[in-house]
């Protein structure tokens, strides 16, 4: 089910980018608006599962998929947060972006190693933050003059959507007790894509209505669930 899930949300993402992906300003509202449900989840699900762990030193880890990401931005040139040009497309290698982001969806996977609940607030926050990332790159792949569903473009996608349910395969091998070193890598990740998209500045500093709106209802879509979460379970089935 979670498998199906992951696959679908890539899948729903790049068919709205390939059919609706002259519409940048959607795309940049999904972004802000799933960055605000994802800031939340990692302050709220991820970072008090990391700390409750009684490991010293996690903030290393947290520091560390902070860093990662950024090394995967040179890969990818920011797609995670939408630093998607249609006029200079090609200073993204597709061999680059494919392996970036697999790496990216891969390392999400893995905390998601014997999960079973499909409305973890984890899952769904992967999920959330799948969509935008997937938009952009329908758009990109298959919304450009002249571009077609070439076996390479298909390539790029399936890989993408299956990075995710690898690293939960993965995982099931690992020990569980590194388990908490993922999750600080993840929330690392997490945190660095949703606060560039959420402070990056607007033109002239001005206060953007709109975008805090987006944020707050990101924020308050992940704290509704986060109410209606069983917390007596947290953490994943070891």
């Amino acid at each position: 089910m979670i498998f199906i899930l992951l696959i679908l949300s890539v899948v729903a993402g790049v068919l709205l980018g390939k059919y609706f992906g002259q519409k940048e300003k959607f795309a940049k509202n999904l972004l802000i608006l799933s960055a605000g449900f994802l800031i939340t989840i990692c302050l709220n699900e991820v970072f008090p599962q990391v700390y409750a762990s009684d490991i010293g030193n996690l903030g290393i880890f947290v520091i560390g998929g902070v860093l990662l990401q950024m090394i995967l931005e040179a890969l990818t040139k920011g797609f995670e947060h939408g630093h998607f040009h249609y006029h200079n497309e090609n200073n993204i290698l597709p061999m680059a972006l494919m392996v970036g982001l697999f790496i990216h969806a891969f390392i999400e996977g893995i905390p998601l190693a014997n999960e079973t609940n499909p409305f973890s607030p984890y899952l769904l926050g992967i999920l959330f933050h799948n969509l935008p990332i997937s938009f952009i790159l329908g758009a990109f792949l298959f919304n450009r003059t002249g571009s077609k569903a070439s076996y390479p473009s298909i390539l790029i996608v399936a890989l993408f959507a299956l990075a995710s349910p690898f690293g939960m395969l993965l995982g099931n091998y690992f020990n569980p007790d590194w388990q908490p070193y993922f999750l600080a890598i993840v929330g690392g990740i997490f945190l660095h894509i949703s606060s560039v998209i959420i402070f990056e500045s607007n033109k002239n500093h001005n206060i953007n209505w709109s975008k805090i709106g987006l944020v707050i209802l990101g924020v308050s879509l992940a704290l509704l669930m986060h109410l209606f979460h069983d917390h007596s379970h947290v953490g994943h089935h070891h």
